[in-house]
């Protein structure tokens, strides 16, 4: 079956594994490290749980905008067909670049370096780093060699990422004390304000992020217009459910100042809910489902950059496939760039440039839902986002509070994602127009 207007894929895609990247993609890395950093930062457990409340809400906003650009405008290429069509083929470039950068690379990144601090709990001495670096080369070669063994091997993980969060939560619900989620306050982890919640917002957006995935393969998606909306927000709905299970088992398994700071918090509270032996065995679990989400992403991210390699001459080596399918060279970008940020970044800096950056990146598309409705109001739409336009106003409005506060609260790496946007443009000069991202 023919894949979408200007994608040359045939539609391989069904339901089941777009449902499966979009879950893997939010699944993994900050859901299980962020909330350490959230107890330290606002000091009280409501507030943790208010931020991943309002993350949720603010995520599925985005889900229902994105549902009806992606069933409307069914390419592969995320942002970056996307703000190429609506705005300009320079912020589609920009953005797309964006995507290579900050979108995937560097959650690979974190992903990986998070995988390695678990199994690193696990196994004393082991580097977190070289362990990153191993998942990141065993996952690439499936999705860059052949798409059908990607998209089994993506399914596979998601249920087991899936599972392991339920089991999560029964566990806590049976030996977790659940007086620790009224704490408002604890000594010497006093909460900072409108401030300090703001930046929560931007870690736990880095926690979400990945509630678009779906839109990333849409050119290969069979039905796009039926699979898309359903895999966009069943997904992000399932995981908004299970993140504030988790991190209400978080905060009941431990004492707050066992969690405050620590990466590896699900390894904390594994341990302090099972006991030393079935606790490393649930943090060998988690480690398997951080390696998920490295494959999700090593899935969803590379068919952003073969878009762009079709529409630029000089990017022309992105876009070739193997006989299987895969997008060898645009997997084997994207995971030399993660290499080189485990080697160089740390995990601390990486989650508030990603949480940054990609909040503007997707304000920008939700904003476009309007931009396309009053420009084109005769573009066929076979879903329309529910709530319009509350919804998408709601997600533009708290994206650009979290975006303000960040730059104020955390300058360095805030302005390192500016940079990075300035830096897509500025090459997007040298390289000229492209082709079908310009029409």
């Amino acid at each position: 079956m023919a894949g979408g207007p200007g994608t040359g894929e045939a539609r391989r895609v069904g339901a089941a594994t777009a449902a499966a990247v979009v879950v893997s993609s939010m699944i993994g890395t900050g859901v299980f490290t962020t909330t350490g950093f959230l107890v330290r930062d606002l000091g009280s457990a409501p507030a943790v749980l208010a931020a991943w409340a309002v993350g949720g809400v603010l995520a599925l906003c985005g889900a229902l905008s994105y549902a009806e650009l992606g069933a409307a405008l069914p390419r592969n290429g995320g942002e970056y067909q996307l703000l190429g069509r609506i705005y300009h083929p320079a912020v589609g470039f920009a953005a797309g670049l964006v995507s290579l950068v900050v979108g995937f690379s560097a959650p690979l990144a974190a992903s990986a370096l998070a995988f390695g601090h678990y199994l690193a709990a696990l196994l004393p001495g082991l580097s977190p780093a070289w362990a990153g670096v191993a998942v990141v080369l065993v996952l690439a070669a499936p999705h860059a060699l052949d798409v059908r063994l990607g998209g089994r091997l993506q399914t596979a993980a998601t249920a087991l990422e899936v599972a392991l969060l339920l089991a999560f939560g029964v566990a806590g619900a049976l030996l977790g004390d659940p007086a620790r989620l009224a704490v408002r306050g604890v000594p010497g982890l006093e909460g900072g304000g409108a401030g300090a919640f703001a930046v929560a917002l931007v870690y736990v957006s880095f926690a979400y992020a990945g509630w678009n995935g779906a839109v990333y393969l849409a050119g290969e998606v069979r039905d796009p217009s039926r699979t898309l909306p359903r895999a966009l927000l069943l997904g992000t709905a399932l995981v908004g459910g299970l993140y504030l299970l988790v991190n209400a088992v978080f905060l009941a398994a431990a004492p707050a100042g066992d969690l405050a700071g620590v990466v590896e918090v699900g390894h904390v509270a594994a341990v302090r809910l099972l006991g030393p032996g079935a606790g490393r065995a649930l943090s060998a679990l988690i480690a398997l489902a951080l390696a998920s989400s490295v494959s999700a992403l090593l899935m969803a991210g590379p068919r952003v950059y073969e878009a762009m390699g079709r529409d630029y001459p000089a990017l022309a080596f992105l876009a070739r496939r193997t006989r299987g399918g895969g997008p060898a060279a645009a997997v084997a970008l994207q995971a030399g760039m993660a290499l080189a940020m485990i080697a160089t970044a740390s995990f601390g800096a990486l989650l508030v440039y990603v949480g940054f950056t990609l909040s503007l990146v997707s304000g920008l598309a939700v904003a476009g839902v309007v931009v396309l409705r009053r420009r084109e109001p005769d573009l066929p739409r076979p879903y329309r986002a529910f709530g319009y336009p509350l919804t998408p106003a709601l997600f533009v409005g708290l994206s650009g509070w979290m975006v303000a506060r960040a730059l104020l609260e955390r300058p360095g790496s805030s302005w390192a994602g500016l940079a990075t946007i300035a830096a897509a443009l500025a090459l997007h000069r040298v390289l000229g127009r492209g082709g079908s991202a310009a029409r």
